[in-house]
């Protein structure tokens, strides 16, 4: 008992993230700029620690709320042929933006406000968090997901919840399978860069003198998403809220180009952890964290090819490293 008191007393700060996340990172009173360190791959203190459980728990509620209310927002629009009396498209937008607002913001200090597979995966290859805890969150995520999407179906009842799509993603028709993928990476792209310009701890140091509440661009950027991607995809960028859907809806046409809503996060996730390395912490950094992915991911090509891919890796570094 004496282990989990020192836990609950310690709370979210025993096995904190690296870099702070949400209002965390404007509340620093040091306003010089020191390098977090990387988060390992594997934490194995943090399977026995309470406040890692406790931030599971934070990211499972936030996104059964999350879907709880997007969800049933969704269905109210579609549920009306004219949609006069509904909220529209721009509700629908303004319902997700503005729960990811609240949501990170209540959660930002528990668990960092992650919310989305997509977003823990970016981090997790900005070495923010080990992967321990990447994988818990995302499956914690899911779980949420598929939870606030039930709930939604029992308020509405099968017939009437199937009738309508039941709120998953799909390619709408007109659009290919490529253009549906695009908005993803795009749509993706955007979450995963504020959020990464929103909360980055260098940023808040040279630009102290502009105050910023970093779960507002974050909200504001799943809005503006919504409302240019939702006529091609219903909009994704966020594998958990996909999968919740699709689980409870359970037919094929959600399944068909499910494959889409984790590929394109997932990818726009990364693309935008690469560029945020280059165009706000520099080049250099870049090249030792492009190699700190590739050495984490290496597992995954082939023996006789890896000595050789992280040989011209490391000559590239150098070259790089040196100008």
């Amino acid at each position: 008992m004496e282990g989990k008191e020192e836990d609950v007393r310690l709370g979210a700060n025993r096995f904190n993230e690296r870099q702070p996340i949400g209002t965390a990172a404007q509340s620093q009173d040091d306003k010089d700029y020191k390098e977090p360190p990387p988060a390992p791959l594997f934490e194995p203190g943090e399977l026995t620690s309470w406040s890692f459980y406790r931030a599971g728990i934070a990211e499972f509620m936030a996104t059964f709320l999350f879907l709880y209310i997007t969800v049933l927002t969704v269905m109210g629009v579609v549920k009306d042929k004219t949609k006069c009396t509904t909220v529209g498209i721009q509700g629908i937008a303004w319902a997700f933006g503005g729960m990811i607002f609240a949501l990170v913001y209540c959660t930002a200090g528990i668990s960092g406000g992650h919310i989305n597979p997509a977003v823990t995966f970016g981090l997790f290859l900005a070495r923010k968090l080990s992967l321990t805890r990447a994988v818990f969150y995302m499956v914690m995520q899911c779980l949420g997901a598929i939870c606030g999407a039930g709930v939604v179906k029992g308020f509405y009842g099968k017939t009437y919840f199937e009738m309508h799509n039941g709120g998953a993603n799909m390619v709408a028709h007109g659009y290919t399978k490529g253009d549906g993928l695009g908005a993803e990476i795009i749509g993706t792209f955007v979450l995963v860069y504020t959020v990464f310009s929103a909360t980055d701890a260098k940023r808040s140091a040279r630009d102290s003198h502009v105050p910023i509440l970093a779960p507002l661009p974050i909200g504001f950027a799943v809005f503006l998403v919504h409302l240019a991607t939702i006529p091609i995809t219903g909009t994704g960028i966020n594998p958990a809220r996909s999968l919740g859907a699709a689980i409870i809806f359970n037919k094929d046409s959600a399944w068909d180009d499910h494959w889409i809503f984790w590929v394109g996060p997932f990818i726009g996730a990364a693309l935008a952890a690469l560029y945020h390395q280059i165009s706000l912490i520099g080049l250099a950094p870049s090249v030792r964290f492009a190699c700190g992915v590739i050495s984490r991911l290496r597992g995954g090509i082939p023996s006789p090819m890896k000595n050789k891919v992280m040989r011209d890796i490391n000559m590239i570094a150098k070259v790089l490293l040196r100008t």
